[in-house]
């Protein structure tokens, strides 16, 4: 559906993205991540057509940009971070003219304006100047404008932006109904909602992937090291470490603070695929500890982001 191949961009000597390979199938639903300049509006800009590589490839349903950059923009449908909207007009007029504009037939365009009405919740503000709605309606109304003629592909850049919880759970629902039937890339520094929406991350750093899969399959690519958080009474740490050290796949033992009311609590680290669990649950069974806690931390996406695009 979408293939990029060796997608490079530079403004003068700075390189905002770095020779880039991805393909993208229909029906992903794609978060494009990376911290501020990392070059993900950059990429989106490039494949929407609004600017060209310095080189490389971008192929969109076979289509070359450099050669049939009119039909790539027919198939996509761009959302940028600040909506192109024009303030001083009503909402039904602003859609009917971007319908317009887009080359929809009179026959269908009431037909393309009610639906995008009901998929991306306007009733009732219609008639109401753009410039009157709320951040989050204006988000809504960009939606609209981005599915309008209904594109294939849709391209959404940082969409959930400024808006507050209520208003990021709207749009997320939205995003995942259209995710039924579209092509959907969207970019974002919010990863909750990646993780929530997206069936696929792929993060960029500096320009590069570094990254690229389900949040499962990350966590697998990121090592197999596993947290595991204990606290014990009638323990002490010497007694701990020289017993639980001894359990296969532990390879840590941390004290974390002082002890308070005699609970010691600890922090194991294991190696491998082995579920250590049972065997430290056995080992602390045959003496007179108490488990008080017992819980295995598993990499969250916010972690593996840090770890793929940290300062060295």
């Amino acid at each position: 559906m979408i293939h990029l191949e060796q997608l490079t961009k530079y403004y003068g000597q700075l390189c905002a993205v770095d020779h880039i390979d991805l393909d993208i199938d229909k029906g992903e639903i794609t978060g494009l991540l990376g911290p501020n300049g990392a070059g993900k509006t950059t990429t989106l800009r490039m494949l929407t057509g609004y600017l060209l590589p310095s080189s490389g490839t971008i192929k969109v349903h076979g289509y070359s940009i450099e050669e049939a950059a009119l039909q790539i923009k027919r198939l996509i449908g761009y959302l940028p971070e600040s909506a192109p909207l024009y303030y001083n007009m009503l909402v039904y007029d602003y859609l009917d003219y971007v319908a317009t504009v887009r080359g929809i037939e009179r026959s269908r365009r009431m037909n393309r304006i009610r639906t995008m009405v009901g998929l991306c919740g306007l009733n009732g503000i219609m008639h109401k100047s753009i410039g009157e709605l709320s951040k989050g309606l204006k988000q809504r109304v960009g939606l609209a404008h981005a599915m309008i003629d209904d594109p294939e592909i849709l391209v959404l850049d940082e969409p959930t932006s400024g808006l507050d919880p209520n208003q990021i759970m709207e749009i997320r629902d939205i995003i995942r109904g259209i995710g039924k039937e579209k092509t959907i890339i969207v970019s974002t520094h919010i990863l909750s909602e990646a993780e929530a929406t997206c069936d696929r991350i792929v993060i960029i750093d500096k320009g590069s992937i570094v990254a690229d899969g389900s949040t499962e399959m990350l966590r697998l690519s990121m090592g197999q090291e596993k947290k595991i958080t204990l606290s014990l009474l009638n323990a002490d740490i010497d007694r701990v470490r020289e017993r639980l050290l001894d359990v296969e796949g532990i390879s840590g033992v941390e004290q974390l603070g002082e002890p308070q009311d005699g609970e010691l609590r600890i922090r194991l680290t294991t190696q491998g695929d082995i579920d250590t669990r049972e065997k430290i649950y056995r080992s602390i069974r045959e003496t007179d500890w108490i488990i008080l806690e017992f819980s295995q931390e598993t990499k969250s996406l916010e972690m593996i982001f840090r770890e793929l695009t940290r300062e060295v």
